[in-house]
């Protein structure tokens, strides 16, 4: 499935739409053929990716103490009438199975758009005592959702995998202190990975549905967009009230539980490190995450093949520690130069008569236009070199994003600088009777929320959409 393009020419940062598809097609990431819209098909060169981050953010929640569980894919109709917010929210966006061969179903069955319906059905079954408590599951799964704007791989789509993890409590303390170790756990995600993000509480106007408030983490793509990864839910005791999840406490006196709920979105992870680390050239991958980690390119000359193959082999087995390539294909180098770097290989060992004769190897970064000579013996500073690269894309993506936060004080500031990224404002209020003003920014853009935890409140400072006195610091962006 080796595509050969000989050249990658778009500028992402001037077309980052075009410069994105075209990543995803020729770096073999994603096939877009499959003919329902939103439904794409992962090919190997991603599915590596996403089942490392999977790995990773699974091994984060059982840390916390976690544990997985897998639900039916089918949710019936009549569990997501229970909670009527919830419903409410959702009920647009469900593919709805009604038929089985050649019958009618008795009640209609929605794929999973989330699953707190499914969740809260078990724990009124398995909860029983405070000794019960907190109880934590997670799945790691796709969910399905009729999104009608237009789709984009990895970024929005009518099929996407995630984690979602939900978990009751015996007290809203208890409940509050899982929505702070939810952040805690995406932000060591997040700095693992290297994608820099703000955390926002939304206004109450755009909160979950069934929610009494939303955490999310949110970045910026290269066309200035805010991008939603991770968020977390307070869902109090509305689900639990509507599924009669109930134990009871120290006194036998029967209680309903307080729930939460979170979402690790990985085929929007996966898309936000394509974007943000990314080059005109495609993809660039850290060093611990690509599925090769190490190309090594054979340059033999007339007649010199075998020994170069051989050479190349022994450089092979020093490196068995780690995921190496040796590219045998029948093209020129410079073709294998572009294949590898538009498939994001962080390290590439270049392998001719010299370095052969001289026992060492002319190593290029992916991240770096230079090469290095290596002694063969020094063979062991390829993983301090594939470190360094990971830490260098983490640093261009900190400085790049830490440029995408501006500030204004009037609406027409606010149009320039949104189209950016993100722009903090005073604004009247992120409850209800601020939705107002936010309607009167959707030409240009909308209310992220404010920065959770909260900033210092402003002094002296009006909102500049209605002129009221401001009582908060909201954050302005364009989004997907």
């Amino acid at each position: 499935m080796e595509s050969r393009e000989k050249e990658f020419k778009v500028d992402k940062f001037k077309n980052f739409s075009e410069w994105y598809l075209k990543v995803l097609e020729k770096a073999e990431i994603i096939d877009d053929r499959y003919d329902i819209k939103g439904f794409y098909v992962h090919m190997p060169w991603a599915m590596f990716v996403l089942d490392k981050l999977y790995s990773i953010w699974e091994k984060g929640l059982e840390k916390k103490n976690h544990q997985k569980i897998s639900l039916p894919i089918l949710i019936p109709e009549d569990l997501f009438k229970k909670e009527k917010e919830h419903v409410k929210g959702f009920n647009p966006e469900i593919f709805w199975v009604t038929e089985a061969g050649d019958n009618k179903l008795e009640r209609r069955l929605g794929l999973r758009p989330t699953s707190e319906t499914a969740f809260h059905k078990m724990y009124s079954l398995w909860i029983r005592s405070y000794k019960d408590l907190p109880m934590r599951c997670y799945q790691s799964c796709s969910v399905f959702r009729y999104e009608t704007k237009m789709t984009k791989p990895l970024i929005r789509l009518r099929e996407f995998m995630w984690i979602e993890a939900h978990t009751a409590h015996p007290s809203k303390e208890s409940a509050l202190n899982q929505i702070k170790e939810d952040t805690e756990i995406t932000k060591k995600v997040y700095e693992y990975l290297g994608i820099p993000f703000m955390f926002f509480k939304r206004p109450e106007w755009d909160k979950f549905s069934g929610a009494d408030f939303s955490v999310a983490a949110d970045s910026i793509l290269p066309d200035g967009k805010r991008f939603q990864l991770p968020s977390t839910h307070y869902l109090s005791q509305e689900f639990a009230k509507a599924f009669d999840v109930t134990f009871e406490d120290e006194n036998e006196e029967k209680k309903h539980v307080y729930l939460t709920s979170y979402g690790p979105p990985i085929s929007r992870t996966f898309a936000a490190m394509i974007s943000i680390f990314g080059d005109n050239k495609g993809l660039r991958l850290p060093f611990n995450l690509a599925p090769i980690q190490v190309v090594i390119v054979p340059i033999p000359k007339e007649g010199e093949k075998e020994n170069i193959l051989k050479y190349c082999n022994k450089i092979k087995e020093k490196l068995s520690n780690y995921r190496v390539k040796i590219d045998e294909s029948e093209v020129t180098p410079g073709e294998k130069f572009n294949l590898w770097e538009l498939k994001g290989v962080p390290i590439r060992i270049e392998v001719g008569s010299r370095e052969m004769n001289n026992n060492e190897l002319t190593v290029a970064r992916r991240d770096k236009s230079d090469r290095t000579k290596l002694k063969l013996e020094e063979i062991e500073k390829i993983k301090e070199m594939g470190e360094e690269l990971s830490e260098n894309l983490k640093k261009e993506a900190k400085e790049w994003f830490a440029e995408k936060i501006d500030y204004a004080e009037n609406l027409d500031e606010l149009k320039k600088k949104i189209k950016n990224g993100f722009v903090k404002i005073p604004f009247c209020s992120r409850d209800k009777e601020g939705e107002s003003c936010a309607e009167r920014i959707k030409e240009i853009g909308e209310i992220a929320g404010t920065l959770y935890p909260e900033e210092e409140k402003p002094k002296g400072k009006r909102c500049p959409l209605c002129g009221k006195e401001a009582k908060v610091y909201v954050y302005a962006c364009r989004s997907y």
